[in-house]
């Protein structure tokens, strides 16, 4: 399976309801999760590391599309966009979450921060009572105060043009790395276009691969929201606060994203980023299982977890649920 690990079981002790999975936990990739990725252009700012090593500094030429270049997506893009998905999940069910920021400095001006605590979230490490309370649960997921970090690690993206040298079971990907010169040129008639400034992007298009998450804790309820704001993140890829990076105004960050089933192997895993094989039987199979079985009960654990924080969200399998 996906790494080397011991036989492990998900804590679900802290719940209301009892978790039980069809298939034991060494048979599926956790700790790791894996996001399955398609985005056609992706312009995430400082948030790209190339490799260029290859060509002299007065040979190479950055646009040129012979170049082969590889490099890293920073997962600090990443994750705030994962984490913009798991906040909507969370709020859609009735509860807040922990704002991201401290409530000082610019979250104060003109009122920033409380018209945010008005829109779905809490101040900011508020749900931490100081005895041992991980908070809510977007809060226990991505971390962010004292020594306790996130229970989600979050990798970088490395990325090549070349398919033979991308692992999906690392969480790579193919793509194409360009770096996009601009003209911006005045529109006075006088000037006759005359350019003003030079605006350059690095960009990354065709991307097609895989992002990995591990999870530094087994439990329930952290599949859930991971998968449910996969889920949301996709549905809603073409909504401009959705997108991933920045240039979103031209179509940049329109992402199809998709948990990749957790009952795949590595080689199961691999076939489905290639082009030239389809899905076996057995795959099909463990479609149906992880849809019709496991995906719920880890959908069940979240809305647990939440109800158990937010005493106006039901409980699953309650009288108000």
């Amino acid at each position: 399976m996906h790494g080397e690990q011991d036989t492990r079981a998900f804590d679900a002790s802290h719940l209301d309801i009892d978790f039980d999975l069809p298939r034991p936990v060494d048979e599926m990739a956790f700790p790791d999760l894996y996001v399955g990725l398609d985005i056609d252009l992706l312009a995430p700012g400082d948030g790209i590391v190339t490799d260029r090593h290859h060509a002299s500094a007065d040979r190479y030429e950055a646009d040129d599309p012979q170049n082969q270049i590889a490099g890293q997506i920073s997962p600090f893009t990443l994750s705030s966009w994962l984490r913009h998905g798991c906040e909507r999940v969370v709020q859609a069910a009735g509860a807040t979450v922990c704002h991201p920021g401290e409530a000082n400095a610019d979250y104060m001006l003109e009122d920033v921060y409380d018209r945010d605590l008005d829109a779905g979230y809490h101040e900011k490490g508020s749900c931490v009572d100081g005895d041992g309370d991980a908070g809510c649960v977007v809060h226990d997921l991505f971390g962010g105060f004292g020594d306790r970090a996130g229970r989600v690690i979050r990798r970088p993206i490395r990325f090549s043009p070349i398919r033979r040298q991308v692992d999906v079971t690392k969480g790579e990907a193919e793509a194409h790395y360009r770096q996009l010169n601009t003209q911006v040129r005045s529109r006075n008639a006088e000037d006759e276009g005359q350019p003003l400034r030079q605006a350059t992007r690095d960009v990354v298009g065709n991307l097609v691969g895989t992002w990995r998450l591990t999870l530094r804790e087994l439990k329930p309820e952290y599949v859930g929201l991971l998968v449910e704001a996969i889920d949301y993140l996709d549905a809603h890829s073409d909504e401009y606060a959705m997108q991933l990076g920045g240039a979103r105004n031209f179509g940049a960050g329109i992402v199809d994203a998709e948990v990749v089933n957790p009952l795949y192997s590595d080689a199961e895993l691999r076939r489905v980023y290639n082009r030239a094989q389809d899905a076996t039987s057995g795959m099909d199979t463990k479609d149906d299982v992880w849809r019709d079985q496991c995906r719920e009960a880890f959908v069940l654990a979240l809305q647990a977890r939440t109800a158990a924080r937010d005493g106006d969200v039901p409980v699953p399998g309650g009288e108000s649920a």
